[in-house]
This record gives structure tokens, C-alpha cells and sequence, in this order.
């Protein structure tokens, strides 16, 4: 990880950590969450929410009172909302799709549940997907949700990524090992 991506995935931690605990606290999780949904959606439709949160020329004093608008007209939960409006203060919004991401992990970690992103050469089916899911959740030992996508390079098999492990049983990676083997004999 780069520098600048380290610096930043600190500080959405800590901000995300004091968010999610004070949300902990006053049994106010779900309403958090449903926040965090909402923030991740007006991220991903809004441009001008992206520039305004990353945009150096914007001032303290405008991005904090546009953050807390845009937040009241979402009814984020007050700590989320009030958070945001510190982060604004201190030149931090361009965290906020960090704090995102590692909000939606802490959620899920307090719901008992982890993500697996999933990898394969076409897209599953539903039944291989609830089969992929099942199994991934006896091997964990936690309800599993998939983040499935298709890269057709790997020519069959799958890509599975839960967590700090990674399974690769994709034809690609198997066809890679073959062709280093061969190498080596040769």
C-alpha cells in the first residue's frame, strides 16, 4: 500500500472506530448503518459530492456547511452527521469512501457476518452462488455475503477472497504453474 493510502486508511479507521462505537453505545446501529448505505449511494450517484469532499480550492468553512446540509437532507444519524462535519473542520472529507468501506466491515463484523469477494471466469448462478455461500460460511464459521465479479482471463475456476485468506483454483493460475514447472525442468 502507498504511503498516501496508508495515511488514509489511519485516519478513516479511527474516525470510523469512534463513530461505530459511539453508535455501539447508543444502541443506535441500525440507524448507522442505514446512514452509511445512504452515504455510500450519494457517493457513487453524485459527482459533485465526490469533488466537493476531495476539492483543495473549497474552504473549511464550505465544505463543513455543505457535508452538514447534505447530511441533514439524508437524515444521517447525529454522529455520523456531526462527524462528517469534524472531518470537514479538520480537511478530512477526502476519507469519507474509506470510512465508508470500513463502517460497512464493522457492521457486518457486529452482525457476525464477513465478505467474500469471489472471482470466476463467467457469472454464477444463483444456485452456485447460495452452494459457494453455504459452504464459505461452515469453513468460517460466519454468515458469508458474496461479492461476486467475472474476469474471463482466468478461463475457469475460482478466485476467493475472505478476509486475509485467498483460495485461487482458476485455470489461469493452475496453467501458470505448469508453464514455471516446466521452466524449471528445462
Amino acid at each position: 500500500m502507498s504511503e498516501p493510502a496508508s495515511i488514509s486508511a489511519g485516519i478513516a479507521e479511527r474516525y470510523a472506530t469512534a463513530i461505530f462505537e459511539i453508535a455501539k453505545e447508543n444502541d443506535d446501529l441500525a440507524s448507522l448503518e442505514t446512514g452509511v448505505s445512504d452515504m455510500a449511494a450519494a457517493l457513487d450517484d453524485s459527482a459533485d459530492l465526490r469533488s466537493l469532499i476531495s476539492s483543495p480550492l473549497v474552504s473549511r468553512a464550505e465544505q463543513e456547511a455543505a457535508i452538514t446540509a447534505i447530511a441533514d437532507k439524508m437524515g444521517l444519524v447525529p454522529v455520523l452527521r456531526n462527524s462528517l462535519g469534524l472531518m470537514a473542520q479538520k480537511r478530512r472529507l477526502f476519507v469519507v469512501p474509506q470510512l465508508v468501506r470500513v463502517l460497512r466491515e464493522m457492521l457486518a463484523e457486529a452482525r457476525g457476518e464477513v465478505t467474500a469477494d469471489v472471482t470466476s471466469a463467467k457469472a454464477l448462478t444463483k444456485a452456485q452462488m447460495d452452494k459457494l455461500s453455504k459452504t464459505l460460511a461452515d469453513s468460517v464459521g460466519k454468515s458469508v455475503n458474496i461479492n461476486a465479479t467475472v474476469d474471463e482471463s482466468l478461463i475457469g475456476g475460482l478466485v476467493v477472497k475472505v478476509g486475509s485468506k485467498m483460495v485461487d483454483s482458476s485455470i489461469r493460475s493452475k496453467l501458470n504453474s505448469l508453464q514455471n514447472a516446466m521452466k524449471e525442468v528445462g
